[in-house]
């Protein structure tokens, strides 16, 4: 059995290049062969398996080379190309009878397979493989027929079962890993569609709530402006009303766009300390409504570059959810540290805290921890700030105890400031 102990150690030598090509290319996703590339490939699997062939007859050499002969020849319809190659690669090594056997044999196969190749590619994968281990076993038989016509050989019995099992099982199963990668890469794309058309309809969903509200009040107001017996003071209400409504939208609409594009449009000195104490006045009044004490702690100096309409935008996003996450009042701590390379600046609350889930989820588009009542814009900008400014963003928080954030900045280190 020396032919199919030789055969088969090749066999396993192709299978194991045939894995470490699949993984390869998993890993490299934005890889992708050139058809020449391919072709040249497929050259290469010919020729070594021309060369380590096995000839204990000086007319004959055992060998896979139909393996890559009828996989070509299927899935990539370049037939005639890869057998031509073959009997250029088969001469090098003696023009002898079986180069001229090999001739016999695979120019009608080339033939033949190259106007199959269209119905071949129509058919079900299961079909597919089946076929190739059919034409596979039947190049196999024609090799050995022609071997041992005329010739007393020996090794017939061995050449017989190593040609009908060996070469049929190792294009039966590459064939089906082939039909399992692409089948796999079907899934991948069609989950990858499913995700992004999910996606669009959250965004849909999401700007149909947020601005129709704010849209619905304004032209309800508007309708009420036409009314020629309005008292101008009320005129001017309803005016207001609807200048605040359009305001609303707009900063939805805003909000959408820093998500889309976090680029900061200019880069500026941001004195922290002042912007944050300028942000806490804004916001005042909400932690005087729930009942919230904001405790300051900044250190003299820190100073960064940034966007400061940006800036406030994020902090403001993330204090007032942090008072709005003590309904029933508490202490809100904010705090700065600097060192020689870094801003970091700390907000802490004694609110309701988030569970490990939400943390995990937190910042992730259309996931807001206030369920109907927010669509998870605010953090999703806060998000796409910080990394705009080359921030880091880590968020501890206890279910019942509060939630602290931590916002790290590169500082200006050439600026040493008192404020």
């Amino acid at each position: 059995m020396e032919i199919t102990k030789h055969l088969f150690l090749n066999l396993s030598i192709l299978i194991i290049l045939l894995f470490f090509g699949f993984i390869f290319l998993e890993k490299n996703k934005k890889f992708t062969l050139a058809k020449s590339s391919i072709i040249l490939f497929f050259f290469v699997m010919i020729w070594i398996c021309i060369q380590f062939s096995y000839n204990p007859i000086s007319y004959a050499r055992y060998d896979l080379r139909s393996i890559p002969l009828v996989i070509g020849a299927l899935y990539l319809g370049i037939g005639p190309i890869l057998v031509v190659a073959t009997i250029v690669i088969r001469s090098f090594y003696g023009i002898d009878e079986g180069f001229y056997q090999s001739i016999m044999l695979y120019v009608p196969f080339s033939i033949a397979v190259w106007r199959l190749y269209p119905w071949f590619i129509k058919q079900l994968p299961l079909r597919r493989v089946f076929i190739s281990i059919c034409f596979g076993m039947v190049i196999g038989a024609l090799t050995v027929f022609g071997m041992e016509l005329g010739n007393d050989n020996s090794y017939w019995l061995d050449a017989w079962f190593a040609y009908l099992v060996i070469p049929a099982g190792g294009i039966g199963i590459i064939s089906y890993s082939i039909e399992y990668f692409k089948e796999n890469i079907q899934l991948k794309q069609q989950l990858i569609k499913a995700e992004k058309l999910k996606a669009v309809e959250q965004m849909g969903a999401a700007i149909s709530h947020e601005i129709r509200n704010p849209l619905t009040a304004a032209s309800g107001f508007v309708q009420l402006l036409e009314d020629d017996h309005l008292s101008r003071q009320k005129r001017k209400e309803y005016l207001t009303i609807v200048r605040e409504e359009l305001r609303s939208a707009e900063r939805v609409i805003q909000d959408y766009l820093t998500f889309a594009k976090p680029s900061i449009e200019m880069s500026k000195e941001i004195n922290v300390k002042s912007e944050l104490r300028q942000i806490i006045k804004l916001l005042q009044p909400l932690a005087n409504k729930n009942s919230v004490e904001i405790v300051t702690d900044f250190s003299i100096i820190g100073f960064i570059t940034g966007d400061p309409q940006a800036f406030r935008q994020c902090f403001v996003n993330v204090i007032k959810n942090a008072i709005e996450a003590m309904p029933n009042g508490g202490y809100l701590t904010i705090s700065t540290e600097y060192s020689q390379n870094y801003v970091t600046i700390i907000i802490r609350d004694t609110g309701i805290g988030m569970s490990k889930e939400q943390l995990e989820r937190l910042g992730e588009p259309f996931y807001s921890t206030k369920g109907k009542n927010g669509t998870g814009l605010g953090m999703m900008v806060v998000y796409s700030i910080v990394r705009a400014m080359d921030g880091n963003l880590h968020v501890e928080s206890i279910m019942g105890a509060g939630t602290t954030f931590y916002f790290e900045f590169p500082a200006i280190t050439s600026i040493s400031k008192n404020n």
